[in-house]
């Protein structure tokens, strides 16, 4: 088979596998955020525990009236829900499953992926900006604003497994995890997953940073304005964008496909995988639903002033215990 054609199979089987999941991880979040609020959650749509309610919410979706505001600017406002989805499911090609499962296991995986993902805030701001909306707008200003403060502690956090490993290759960095994941790394490992974390939350614009909705503030936020499979387009953006953060986040600290088995059986290092990646995003998801909003204020100082100087010095001092010890690359 021709590499290209390889390529392409792989690509759509993720791509397909990838939209299954987001569909799912919609449910299992209101299950989860249910469950702490000592509700049902979704329950009656494919009973008895509510299965097929993400399916009949797509097809919900697909069926409602698509609406365009008179005063939007439709080229921008038409584009921007792709102009932010491709990003947030281009991601998921450098991410490797398991040994030998996934679309390309670059050498530079983890430069790819930190910067693909930063470019949602185009789509996000096209969107509040195309839909002529004075709060669209505004919360695609606070969204933006509030995504570039937060990338560099986001990139830094996620450097420090890279330079502990010493490689930018996601099989790599799992690979040199063989004896102890990063998440335990003494000292180091711990305070950048933490830093890790509040990033993503941050990045992913959940719970305690969600200014850019601030729900009854902003109703919707930038997508305010958009109906049908236009608003479901940004809403598998977000979660596909979310998972593909959780997915890193296991690569990074969390030894990836590694586990018992996992070297007998590939797909068991990938439900392992799978696994790692449901945890991050639970942990996530736990914290959204446990913490009330802060101020665009704090958020801004919590990067600025804490954040950003903590994560450059963690990264500092981590190249330099691997310049006193060497790399753990395998």
């Amino acid at each position: 088979m021709p590499p290209y054609l390889h390529h392409a199979i792989t690509g759509f089987i993720v791509l397909n596998v990838v939209i299954g999941l987001v569909t799912y991880v919609t449910l299992l979040e209101r299950k989860f955020a249910a469950r702490m609020q000592s509700r049902i959650g979704p329950y009656y749509v494919g009973w008895p525990h509510g299965w097929l309610q993400p399916i009949a919410d797509a097809l919900k979706l697909m069926m409602k009236e698509d609406i365009v505001p008179t005063a939007a600017d439709r080229w921008v406002y038409n584009l921007a829900p792709i102009v932010f989805l491709i990003p947030c499911v281009l991601i998921f090609a450098t991410i490797p499953f398991a040994p030998g499962l996934g679309v390309a296991d670059l050498n530079i995986g983890v430069l790819f992926f930190l910067a693909v993902s930063a470019l949602e805030i185009v789509g996000l701001f096209m969107g509040g900006w195309g839909s002529n909306n004075k709060y669209a707008l505004l919360s695609a200003m606070r969204a933006v604003n509030q995504i570039i403060s937060y990338d560099l502690p986001f990139i830094f956090a996620a450097l420090v497994p890279v330079v502990l490993a010493g490689s930018l290759q996601m099989s790599a960095i799992v690979e040199a995890q063989a004896g102890l994941w990063f998440v335990l790394y003494p000292v180091l490992g711990q305070l950048a997953f933490v830093a890790f974390l509040v990033a993503t939350l941050a990045a992913e614009n959940r719970v305690p940073f969600d200014i850019l909705e601030a729900e009854s503030e902003l109703v919707a936020g930038f997508r305010v304005e958009y109906s049908g499979m236009k608003f479901a387009l940004i809403q598998l953006g977000e979660y596909a964008h979310m998972i593909g953060t959780s997915f890193l986040g296991a690569l990074l600290f969390l030894g990836g496909w590694l586990g018992p088995g996992s070297e007998q059986w590939p797909l068991l290092g990938a439900a392992w995988f799978l696994l790692k990646a449901m945890l991050v995003f639970l942990v996530v998801t736990w914290v959204r639903w446990s913490f009330v909003r802060i101020r665009v204020d704090q958020i801004l100082a919590i990067s600025w002033k804490l954040l950003l100087p903590a994560t450059l010095l963690l990264l500092m001092a981590t190249a330099l215990v691997v310049a006193l010890q060497g790399p753990r690359a395998v």
